[in-house]
């Protein structure tokens, strides 16, 4: 094996010097980045496999390193945390055959390769689906869809503890000058935080809108949250909305399993609890049954605002796949308004402004189902103008 990896990096190093991309057609671009992108996942799962067996052998004691990871940082040129993570993934991968091979394959990033390792971690029977899902999810949406697998198949209470005894906020500066903040905790807590911030950044947005000035929206959140900080932002309590997911069957069980519906992070009942007490307007529960939505409740709401809790539960970002997007969703009736006249929840999506727009002014549509699923142009024989109409 070590002759033949010797082989293949001195053929890589060849192609490397006489690389011009000047010189490929569009399709052969493709082609070499679909190529490079997994020999590059490859050589990653190679790499993260030998540092794991550097150090189960103890190489790294000899140098004086103070980890395995500080040793493997040093060898490959990269953060120990990044290190680190690597490690524990290629720990992890001995355990679960089916992600192991697909890493081998090529198939997964390192980032892919972490997140989907976690979840199978604690959950063996998933891989295959773990699998599915980083096909055809984005890194950040496959990240939220293993930590709910993760989190589904854990004590709930004793997460809720754990998570508040690792609570924290901490801050670093790089070289270059920029300065960084993390903070990490119960996720309803950061939700109340998340919600102070995203009333601060609309009133910032709306007066750089007026004065003509156009920044990013990550921009105008962290102009927010130097104005909270700094005591300069509007006053007043900014209450965040909490939808509850309640599982039909289980609740007339009595009780949850594992393995429930998709969606959503699961919680302890001890947070549904403190969300009750607290007496929130804000507390919203929608009902399922499996993965459908059976109904919407919302307490002391119209009718609109129990479709818009649905539709915020389903999409808690774009529906396009591979769109990350949370912030500004639009609401999108699959068949115009103009001809039905009706506004029905299961005709309903949630879409970013860009994905909105080439919806409306290019005819891009999203395949038929439920849920995040693929974006594609009227030619695609997926587009819905191909298939018998939802409306039906």
């Amino acid at each position: 094996m070590c002759e033949s990896l010797a082989e293949l990096r001195s053929a890589a190093e060849v192609l490397g010097s006489r690389f011009d991309a000047r010189l490929l057609s569009a399709a052969d671009a493709s082609r070499m980045l679909t190529d490079a992108t997994a020999l590059k996942n490859i050589a990653s799962t190679i790499e993260a496999m030998a540092s794991d067996r550097v150090t189960e052998c103890g190489r790294w004691r000899g140098d004086g390193s103070k980890s395995p990871a500080d040793y493997i940082a040093k060898r490959t040129g990269v953060s120990v945390g990044q290190a680190a993570d690597a490690l524990r993934t290629a720990e992890q991968l001995r355990e679960l055959p089916a992600v192991a091979d697909a890493a081998r394959r090529g198939e997964l990033s390192p980032q892919q390769a972490s997140a989907v390792a976690s979840a199978a971690s604690v959950a063996p029977a998933e891989q295959s689906r773990l699998l599915g899902e980083a096909k055809r999810l984005g890194l950040k949406d496959l990240k939220d869809f293993c930590g709910r697998t993760r989190a589904a198949h854990s004590d709930a209470e004793a997460q809720r503890r754990r998570i508040r005894d690792e609570r924290y906020c901490s801050t670093w500066n790089d070289p270059d000058g920029s300065g960084h903040l993390h903070a990490r905790g119960p996720a309803e807590d950061i939700a109340a935080m998340a919600a102070r911030i995203d009333a601060e950044r609309d009133r910032i947005f709306e007066a750089a809108r007026k004065e003509g000035r156009q920044d990013s929206p990550a921009a105008y959140g962290f102009d927010a949250l130097k104005a909270i900080c700094a005591g300069e932002a509007e006053s007043g309590k900014v209450d965040a909305k909490v939808i509850w997911r309640v599982d039909l069957e289980a609740f007339l069980r009595g009780y949850a399993t594992d393995g429930g519906p998709s969606g959503g992070c699961p919680v302890a009942v001890s947070a549904v609890e403190d969300l009750l007490a607290s007496g929130s307007p804000f507390l919203a529960a929608v009902i399922t049954k499996g993965e459908a939505i059976t109904g919407v409740v919302h307490f002391g709401r119209a009718p609109t605002a129990r479709q818009q809790t649905g539709l915020e539960w389903l999409y808690p970002t774009c529906a396009a796949e591979g769109c990350s997007q949370s912030a500004r969703l639009q609401r999108d009736h699959r068949e115009d308004w103009a001809k039905t006249k009706v506004t029905l929840f299961d005709l309903l999506d949630l879409l970013c402004p860009f994905h909105h727009g080439l919806k409306t002014t290019k005819g891009w549509g999203l395949v038929t189902g439920r849920g995040k699923r693929a974006f594609v142009p009227p030619e695609d024989v997926r587009h819905p103008q191909h298939s018998p109409s939802d409306a039906a």
